[in-house]
């Protein structure tokens, strides 16, 4: 097969073959490689070409350009690269110091609104030793803050050098954060949580249908501000997923609730009792992120088991792996390993 790939997408495991000539500049052949693609069989002893920055073909019959860079993977894995669903890549350098850590913010005046894509930075030291563990792409999403809606997430690609060029996609959701960490920000209660979540997107849903009257007073106060409304509409429109943190079962459930009765894109985040309700989740054909590696029992999961991943698997239901973090995101192809030694399929 040919076509022209971002060469980012693809990650080689190969302990040679490092340039100091810039991709972009060069046509680069991987040669006698195992190659595992998106779809289909391996490809045995096959080949990838680069050229220019971007993957031109891949296959076992392909041929390789005159005065091309050669690479002999020696029968080596060649994988697509792999998607990081949850990190704080680029927003946070040291978790400790407030001036490096730009995930949240204790002002409850800006909630939904709050975007990450405007703190990135792509110096950031965790991103290139994430990239070399194979990880090419990456969703960065706000921290808990003051409020329980984080903000919106954005996908990038872990290359380059501006902002510009890494942004896939912004906004790529909109967070919310329930749970034991959502009932304290609502001062106590996972009841009043949702209280306060239904007002939001009731109130975004009025706003969209009645923003000219909004502009002329002539509607009533709503509970956010006009920057977190309009950054709200997307989501009661169905137009952006509404990416909500909650893992102890009851609480999937309540969400689900929820998303049915706002007509919402959910996306459950954390799910760690999960499986206990793997059934509604993929009747929902809602998608969970999570990390396949948590077996301690909380307060608020305390069904946690290393098999949470397989079982809901096995239900159907839609999975992406995430580490939830900056400097560990590069382990995630060992949580991917350890959800396949309990029971996901390779």
């Amino acid at each position: 097969m040919t076509r022209r790939w971002r060469s980012w997408g693809w990650f080689f495991w190969l302990v040679a073959g490092v340039t100091a000539m810039p991709v972009e500049a060069q046509t680069i052949a991987i040669t006698n490689a195992r190659i595992h693609t998106m779809a289909g069989p391996v490809i045995e002893r096959g080949a990838v070409v680069i050229r220019d920055g971007r993957i031109d073909a891949v296959g076992a019959n392909v041929t390789v350009p005159a005065g091309a860079r050669v690479i002999d993977a020696a029968g080596r894995n060649v994988t697509p690269g792999f998607l990081d669903s949850a990190t704080s890549l680029g927003i946070v350098e040291i978790g400790a110091i407030t001036g490096t850590n730009d995930a949240a913010t204790s002002d409850d005046r800006v909630t939904a609104a709050f975007s990450v894509s405007d703190a990135i930075n792509p110096e950031a030291s965790t991103i290139p030793v994430t990239r070399v563990a194979g990880i090419t792409r990456a969703v960065v999403v706000p921290g808990n803050g003051a409020s329980l809606i984080a903000g919106r997430s954005a996908l990038i690609d872990l290359g380059g050098t501006r902002v510009t060029d890494m942004l896939h996609r912004s906004p790529a959701a909109m967070h919310v954060v329930l749970d034991e960490t959502g009932a304290a920000l609502a001062g106590g209660s996972r009841a009043a949580a949702m209280t306060m979540l239904r007002e939001a997107l009731q109130d975004a849903r009025d706003y969209a249908a009645n923003r000219e009257a909004f502009e002329q007073s002539r509607r009533r106060g709503y509970a956010l501000s006009r920057l977190d409304l309009e950054a709200l509409v997307p989501v009661v429109r169905a137009e952006l997923s509404l990416a909500v943190s909650v893992n102890r079962a009851s609480d999937i459930l309540a969400v689900l609730r929820l998303a049915q009765e706002f007509s919402l894109r959910l996306i459950v985040v954390g799910a760690i009792e999960g499986w206990k309700v793997a059934p509604e989740l993929a009747a929902a054909n809602v998608p969970v992120v999570l990390n396949p590696m948590i077996d301690i029992p909380t307060f608020q999961g305390m069904g946690a088991t290393l098999e949470n991943a397989a079982r809901l698997n096995a239900a159907g239901v839609t999975l992406a792996f995430a580490s939830f973090d900056a400097h560990n995101a590069r382990n995630l192809v060992q949580l991917a390993g350890n959800a396949v030694a309990h029971g996901m399929p390779h």
